[in-house]
């Protein structure tokens, strides 16, 4: 996929962090190790992101939470996939590739950004790829964006408005949707969190 291109249902949400203590496990110290393995120092790094130095320390420790966007440049700069970040490294070994444990999902993204994604499928293969997505009040996908796939979703909870070409649909929970090819964008109008099971075929993580 191109790299301008938006990966999940995502686009090109805002950058933002959280501090919280609570970082999905492991992605911290899945970025110190691809800086050290690259013989980068935090303040190169953090340069080429156009982010402060105490920010990139605090994701390395797990004290802040990346956005979906901030993770792209990173796995951009390091010439990784994004979906690089999505391993389940903790799954039993006779479990991986078919069973993803609720515990050990990881998640990308913040609710300052407005998206955080869990990968449900067990690994980035395959000939798709399933999310979890949760849109944060207020939430949108400004500008439309348009790739090579075909998608599906669910909504789980809240309400959900989807534009397709110049068609709007307002989704509210048990509504479901597809389409391919063409431009889309999306908005979460509610006071709550919406949540859409989201599958993109061919994945593009």
């Amino acid at each position: 996929m191109d790299g301008s291109a938006p990966f999940g249902p995502s686009g090109a949400a805002p950058a933002g962090t959280t501090p919280s203590g609570t970082a999905p496990a492991g992605i911290g110290a899945d970025i110190r190790a691809l800086r050290r393995s690259r013989g980068a120092t935090l303040a190169a790094t953090a340069g080429a992101l156009d982010r402060s130095v105490g920010w990139l320390s605090q994701v390395e420790r797990g004290l802040s939470e990346p956005s979906i966007d901030d993770l792209r440049r990173i796995a951009r700069r390091f010439a990784v996939p994004l979906g690089f970040f999505f391993r389940n490294d903790d799954a039993p070994e006779d479990e991986r590739g078919h069973v993803v444990r609720a515990a050990h999902r990881r998640s990308l993204g913040n609710a300052v950004a407005g998206l955080t994604e869990e990968l449900l499928s067990p690994d980035i293969g395959g000939a798709f790829e399933s999310f979890r997505s949760t849109f944060a009040p207020g939430a949108a996908l400004a500008e439309p964006q348009t790739r090579e796939t075909e998608e599906a979703g669910y909504v789980v909870s809240g309400t959900l408005d989807l534009w397709v070409g110049e068609r709007h649909f307002r989704l509210a929970a048990g509504d479901s949707f597809r389409f391919a090819g063409e431009p889309y964008r999306w908005a979460n109008p509610g006071a709550a969190e919406t949540v859409v099971i989201w599958t993109i075929a061919p994945p593009v993580y």
